[in-house]
């Protein structure tokens, strides 16, 4: 069971609700996507060494639970027992872990963005679950939250936040998954005007095998993209079967069938026809929240790995004496000191924002969901590398498994499974990536982010030839210099494809998503750099040994990509003599003097051999 010393702690630090828990949150405000223009100080990045204490005891909470209630269970979750899921939703939310995001004036905790990030990270230590939780306490009850009336709050938000009503959410459908607005499911307003009467099918929904209330998309006489909070209860409701998953089968996943569902005109949610703001709002949040997930998935799968290199023998060594073998796990921990930095950076710009939202103000939702969706392209970001992270953390894990990691008696293979999913939820990776082009290219074309100007000063730099350029100098100079000229090549690249496609860009679906390649590599480098720049400053370079030497690691494979990036575009959009020119200009900008990370990955992977486990 949990301590209840801690639980006495908790609840004093819940009491006191989101001043405490912004303690650390930096206090400049940042525009999404401004990353790319503007360089940043590490007094404006929030990372996990900025944990208040209350966040720790958040973080041991969500484990303890996990370890204590969930691992215990977790076979008979995998063969669909789901009144243990309901179960230990409810005790989630005796913890508070469900309703973190929630109001308190509705039954919840009201805590930062940090908070809830911190829960999904440790509560992913079991993915059937966390898939389970996720949708519960994200995707599930956050459209309330945001778009719901008082009357729906009142109603369904205590019941949520407490387990007591389990929550999903219904988007897809067979032929429009990531094409959402080109929904089948139809809804009428019945003759007396009291209820709306639902037709269609929904797919994959997580949790539709015992959840209470979906939020639903409809259109409206087949025309006005809408959503309604249905219940299961609700008449012409049903659930198909559960789906035969090849991962994360501790989950529900079934078809929701709708059939004359009758569904009460108060259950409306949001405007008639703007049902596409709640869909894409509420995918920001999950988008963040699952690269959380991916991070803390993978500190299990490292942990596993590490076991396994230090007790398995070949050739008269155990295997995690071998280089290969080594630079495999020092790769994998670099990964996740990454991945933390980008998810812990990104929901504290968001806290930053929200922190000067009055909760209490009529106008409160309407605000706080600005403020996520300026950072849309940031969630986007994290939601492609998370889940491209974790599945080469897991497949390097089977790797070193060898035989055994292809069997199921193995952690490996159920790991390997059901990371593989994170790469379709929340919006497929190719829909994220062009996500990120397409939003940077409109918030330019609106002025809402001075990108064309950035963009036209640099090809006149550029083209004007070499320069010595603004000398960086002081703490991890060679990697802000990195970062630097990555941000130049970018814009570099944005520019030349922009000028040769202009509006039809939206249709060069192979140019917009080398860009955004481009783009998740400069938000991830400058973000491991921010971060061991601040370690750095606070307790000095011997101290930041490892997160400088994960720092290096990853700057040289980023780079690779980014200019590979470059290249394909520049191709594309480019021949004879300007191909050349361009050509060369990608290599001005991509110069730079390789790390030893042969002698980076050895020291990587001896600290996290020695601990056991991923260790900053």
């Amino acid at each position: 069971m949990i301590d209840p010393n801690l639980l006495g702690l908790l609840a004093g630090f819940y009491s006191k609700g989101l001043e405490m828990a912004t303690i650390a949150i930096p206090k400049t405000k940042i525009s999404g996507g401004s990353f790319l223009l503007e360089e940043r100080q590490t007094a404006d990045v929030f990372t996990p060494e900025d944990f208040s204490e209350q966040h720790q005891m958040i973080r041991q909470t969500t484990e303890e639970f996990v370890i204590n209630e969930i691992l215990p269970q977790a076979e008979k979750i995998e063969h669909k027992d789901f009144s243990i899921s309901r179960d230990l939703l409810k005790k989630a939310g005796d913890l508070g872990l469900s309703g973190v995001e929630i109001p308190e004036a509705y039954g919840g905790l009201e805590m930062d963005k940090v908070t809830a990030a911190i829960i999904a990270d440790h509560i992913a230590k079991y993915a059937g679950f966390a898939t389970t939780w996720g949708a519960h306490s994200g995707i599930g009850l956050l459209p309330i939250v945001y778009f719901g009336t008082e009357e729906q709050k009142k109603k369904y938000l205590p019941r949520l936040a407490t387990g007591e009503m389990v929550g999903a959410y219904a988007l897809s459908e067979a032929t429009s998954g990531s094409d959402a607005l080109n929904c089948r499911a139809r809804a009428v307003l019945s003759p007396d005007g009291k209820h709306y009467i639902l037709n269609g099918e929904k797919m994959w929904i997580t949790n539709a095998g015992f959840a209470d209330l979906f939020t639903v998309f409809a259109k409206i006489d087949g025309e006005k993209f809408s959503a309604f909070l249905v219940e299961r209860t609700f008449p012409g409701f049903s659930t198909g079967a559960e789906e035969h998953k090849m991962g994360i089968r501790g989950s529900s996943t079934c078809p929701v069938i709708l059939n004359d569902c009758k569904v009460p005109v108060e259950n409306l949610l949001g405007e008639i026809g703007k049902g596409h703001v709640i869909a894409f709002n509420i995918l920001n949040v999950g988008r963040f929240k699952l690269c959380a997930m991916c991070v803390g998935g993978a500190r299990v799968s490292i942990e596993s790995a590490v076991a396994y290199a230090k007790q398995r023998k070949a050739f008269g060594k155990t295997i995690g004496e071998f280089g290969l073998v080594r630079e495999k796990i020092a790769n994998m921990a670099t990964l996740i000191y990454v991945g933390e930095s980008l998810v812990y950076r990104t929901v504290g710009m968001m806290d930053a924002l929200l922190s000067e939202i009055d909760s209490a103000s009529s106008g409160a939702a309407k605000e706080q969901r600005k403020a996520i969706e300026e950072y849309a392209v940031e969630c986007s970001i994290l939601k492609v590398w998370g889940s491209e992270m974790i599945d080469y953390v897991v497949d390097e894990t089977l790797q070193i498994y060898a035989g055994y990691g292809f069997v199921e008696e193995y952690p490996a293979e159920g790991a390997y499974r059901d990371a593989r999913i994170n790469r379709i939820f929340e919006g497929t990776n190719e829909i994220n990536r062009l996500i990120i082009t397409g939003f940077l290219l409109k918030r330019a074309m609106t002025g809402q982010l001075p990108l064309l100007p950035a963009i036209k000063k640099l090809m006149d730099e550029v083209l004007s030839g070499p320069s010595a350029g603004e000398e960086i100098e002081g703490v991890l100079a060679e990697e802000r210099k990195q970062v630097a000229q990555a941000k130049k090549l970018g814009l570099f690249v944005s520019g030349a494809a922009t000028q040769k496609y202009m509006q039809a860009i939206q249709e060069q679906q192979e140019v917009m998503g080398a860009i955004a390649d481009m783009t998740i590599e400069i938000y991830a480098m400058e973000s491991a750099v921010l971060r061991a720049q601040k370690m750095v400053e606070r307790k000095g370079e011997a101290s930041a040994a490892l997160p400088i030497a994960m720092t290096r690691v990853y700057l040289t494979q980023a780079l690779e990509k980014v200019e590979a990036a470059a290249k394909k575009v520049i191709a594309d959009v480019a021949e004879g003599d300007m191909l050349r020119t361009q050509l060369a200009i990608v290599r001005r900008l991509s110069k730079h003097e390789p790390f030893n990370t042969i002698a980076l990955r050895q020291q990587i992977a001896q600290k996290t051999i020695e601990a056991g486990k991923y260790v900053i």
